[in-house]
C-alpha cells in the first residue's frame, strides 16, 4: 500500500483558482502530478479533475497550510513540491498606508509564504522542492509600491535563508521573480488610481514591453510555469537559494 503511495508525484500550489497559479496549476495537472490547492471561495473557478484536490481556506492562516500538508501526505505518502503562489498586488503612496492595508499585504504575501514552507519542511524528505512565485519588485523599488515590493523582498530573503537551513535535509529552495504577466489580477491592480497604469493599462504596457524590455514583450504565464516545473524537477537539481527573474531582460542580472 505505502509502496503505491510513493509512486505519485504530489505538488501543493496555493492561489491555484486564477491567474498565474491557476496556469501553474494546469501545468503541473499536464505533468501527472496529484495537485492540491486552495482558496478563500466556496467553490474553485477551474476545471474538475481527477489528480485535483481542492480545500477551501485562507492562506494568510497558518493552519491551512499544515491541514493542506497533511492531507497531501496521507492520500500519497509523500509531498514533492510546495508552491507559494498565493498574492496581493496593490500600488499605494506612502501616506494612504494604514495598518489593516499592510496587514492585508503582508500577511497575504509573506505571512502566507513562512507558513507554506514551515508545513513543507514538516512533511518533506531529500530531493523534494520548495518554489516561492516572488516578483522583480522583490529586487528593485517602484514608486507607489512600497508594501508589496517589500513583501517580495522579504520573500527573496525567506528563499535564501531556508535553502542553507533546509539544504541539510536535501530539500531545495528557490524563487521565480516574473516582470508584469497579464493576469486578470494585474490588470486589475493596473486600474487603480496610484498605480502606472492609470488611466490607460494597455497604452501602458506596450510602452513598457518597448522601452523596457529586452525581447520587445512580457513573459506569458506558461513562461513562468514552464520554470516553476524545471525547478521542481530532477532537472534543476542543483538550482538551491536562486531568485530567477522571468522578464524577457526587463532587469538583467
Amino acid at each position: 500500500k505505502n509502496m503505491k503511495k510513493e509512486k505519485y508525484k504530489v505538488a501543493i500550489i496555493t492561489g491555484g483558482s486564477k491567474g498565474l497559479g491557476l496556469e501553474i496549476v494546469h501545468h503541473f495537472l499536464r505533468l501527472k502530478y496529484k495537485v492540491f490547492t486552495c482558496s478563500r471561495a466556496k467553490q474553485l473557478s477551474i476545471i474538475k479533475h481527477p489528480n485535483l484536490f481542492y480545500m477551501q481556506g485562507d492562506v494568510c492562516d497558518q493552519y491551512i497550510h499544515f491541514k493542506l500538508a497533511e492531507s497531501a501526505f496521507k492520500k500519497f505518502g509523500s509531498l514533492n513540491v510546495y508552491i507559494n503562489n498565493a498574492g496581493l498586488s496593490k500600488w499605494i503612496p506612502i501616506e494612504l498606508i494604514d495598518n489593516d492595508t499592510l496587514d492585508q499585504i503582508f500577511k497575504t504575501n509573506i505571512y502566507s509564504a513562512f507558513w507554506g514552507c514551515q508545513a513543507a519542511a514538516k512533511y518533506m524528505k531529500s530531493n523534494d522542492v520548495i518554489i516561492n512565485i516572488s516578483s522583480i519588485a522583490g529586487k528593485r523599488g517602484s514608486k507607489n509600491n512600497s508594501s508589496y515590493v517589500a513583501t517580495k523582498f522579504a520573500m527573496n530573503g525567506l528563499t535564501q535563508s531556508l535553502a542553507k537551513e533546509l539544504g541539510e535535509k536535501g530539500i531545495r529552495v528557490n524563487a521565480v521573480c516574473p516582470v508584469l504577466v497579464e493576469t486578470e489580477g494585474l490588470i486589475s491592480a493596473l486600474k487603480d488610481k496610484n498605480s502606472p497604469g492609470y488611466p490607460d493599462h494597455k497604452e501602458f504596457l506596450e510602452k513598457f514591453k518597448l522601452s523596457q524590455s529586452a525581447l520587445g514583450r512580457l513573459p506569458k504565464s506558461e513562461e513562468v510555469a514552464n520554470l516553476v516545473y524545471f525547478l521542481a524537477s530532477e532537472a534543476g537539481s542543483a538550482i538551491t537559494g536562486q531568485c530567477i527573474n522571468v522578464d524577457c531582460g526587463v532587469f538583467p542580472q
